[in-house]
């Protein structure tokens, strides 16, 4: 299991730009799939983005965000990120990194079985 510490939200004007990070501290980091979340107040947990572990770069996208978002990692400093351009309104949320199970890709809560705290992104019209 790691344990995940993700950051960097804020306040933004619409058509900004901000930059999530999630630094990851444990055991095989690098060979496991990454994916980020966001939750709205009253909403459901949803999808955004992921990035596969050590099989490759594979990459993936909600409709929503595609883009816009762009999601990469670093393994050598055990972090992920999510570069988020053009932000609407709409993207206003809690964000929450997460560590998949295995090397492939999902975009299924379960197959996620650690998870940051979260990180509040605001954007302004």
């Amino acid at each position: 299991q790691v344990q995940l510490l993700d950051s960097g939200g804020g306040l933004v004007q619409a058509g900004g730009s901000l930059r999530l990070s999630c630094a990851a501290s444990g055991r095989t980091f690098s060979s496991r799939a990454m994916g980020w979340f966001r939750q709205a107040p009253g909403k459901e947990r949803e999808f955004v983005a992921a990035i596969s572990g050590s099989a490759g770069s594979i990459s993936y996208y909600a409709d929503s965000v595609k883009g816009r978002f762009t999601i990469s990692r670093d393994n050598a400093k055990n972090t992920v990120y999510l570069q988020m351009n053009s932000l609407k309104p709409e993207d206003t949320a809690v964000y929450y990194c997460a560590a998949d199970r295995s090397v492939g890709l999902s975009t299924r809560i379960g197959a996620y079985d650690s998870w940051g705290q979260g990180t509040q992104v605001t954007v302004s019209s």
